[in-house]
């Protein structure tokens, strides 16, 4: 899988750029605040509908303008996949394959398998559970329907479930058996959820482990645990244990939408043990082992967005990233860096097939 050319019209800091692009690597080079990092949100977009780093579409339209559009000529399997992306102020967003709108934007998810690896992926190790299950919810629905119709469904029903609770409040009045259908939702979509994201764990770790130990050079050891309230009890349990204090609450506070990941250097939290070296590894080998996972599943090398890397990356894991990034497990890798310099001439002393662009305040042009 790799993306041919990429034409971005008022999109973020871009009025219009078309790019030309290499099979094998492709390196968005200049200063801060040009829109390198916008290029590869650009991707992403093409991928999955959405940003990687703003969740509100309209503010991803160029200042002063009404829309936006996104082209990806995509080859996948020998075939052409041309991706379009349309965006107005005021209106819904357009997502076209090959020319044929889709009618559901959520089956257009697993089409484009990509990975992202950013700064900002350091919120896995510093915000709240929610994060960390978007990183779950991503990986598994590129490879799994069910799982992203069970999420959609799912969520429909804990919304209902808390709708409900919050009226029950209101009008001082509890009705069990109103609460029971929801319940009987809740379960219906959570506990394939559960037993999909319990299998990914139990499939994913060794990966992750292998990647760590070669970037880290076997330093540290590392573990990665899934935590489910369902790991102890049946849903249907833990739904009548906590419906006293659910009432309480006027929410659902029991669930596979409280499941967490636990990241442990050894037998210690990586957040209040690992140095910044050790966590930016940890979450490097969690983003190449998706990566793997990925290709090992959908029997397509997924594109690779590496947004700057030598941040609180010594030039030894660096080189090693870039060993890794070099097999079979990966496709298309696009990257970006500060230096003008630095990474041509490491892809030429490696020699391997890359192109470089400069990038200056939305303008693109070949090095």
């Amino acid at each position: 899988m790799y993306l041919e050319k990429l034409q971005l019209l008022n999109f973020k800091n871009y009025e219009e750029a078309e790019l030309e692009l290499s099979s094998e690597i492709n390196c968005f080079l200049g200063n801060n605040g040009q829109g390198k990092t916008n290029l590869l949100d650009a991707i992403y977009y093409l991928a999955f509908s959405k940003s990687f780093f703003n969740p509100i579409d309209s503010q991803l339209i160029r200042d002063d303008e009404a829309f936006m559009t996104l082209t990806g000529n995509f080859v996948r399997e020998k075939e052409l996949e041309k991706i379009y992306v349309g965006l107005k102020k005021g209106q819904k967003k357009q997502v076209k394959r090959n020319k044929k709108l889709y009618e559901r934007i959520a089956d257009h998810i697993g089409l484009i398998p990509l990975v992202m690896i950013s700064p900002s992926d350091s919120l896995l190790i510093i915000e709240g559970s929610e994060i960390r299950r978007k990183f779950l919810d991503l990986i598994i629905s590129q490879f799994d329907r069910r799982y992203l119709d069970d999420l959609i469904q799912y969520n429909k029903a804990l919304s209902q479930r808390n709708r409900l609770l919050k009226k029950f409040m209101e009008i001082r009045r509890f009705d069990e058996e109103s609460l029971v259908i929801w319940d009987e939702q809740l379960i219906k979509y959570g506990e394939p959820i559960f037993e999909a994201r319990k299998k990914f764990i139990e499939d994913f770790v060794p990966l992750f482990q292998k990647h760590y130990e070669f970037i880290s050079g076997n330093k540290e050891v590392v573990e990665l645990d899934y935590s489910s309230h369902l790991n102890e009890k049946t849903f249907q349990e833990n739904l009548q244990e906590t419906r006293d204090k659910d009432r309480r609450l006027t929410y659902t506070s029991s669930g596979i939408h409280k499941d967490d990941l636990g990241f442990n250097l050894g037998d210690k939290p990586l957040k209040k043990f690992g140095s910044q070296g050790q966590q930016k590894t940890y979450l490097l080998s969690l983003k190449l082992a998706q990566a793997e996972f990925l290709k090992n599943h959908k029997k397509i090398t997924p594109i690779l967005l590496l947004d700057d890397i030598y941040d609180k990356l010594d030039e030894e894991r660096v080189a090693k990233l870039m060993e890794v990034v070099q097999k079979d497990w990966f496709g298309q890798v696009f990257i970006t860096d500060t230096h003008l310099d630095r990474l041509p001439e490491l892809f030429t002393s490696l020699k391997v097939d890359f192109k470089a662009f400069a990038i200056e305040k939305g303008e693109v042009k070949n090095v």
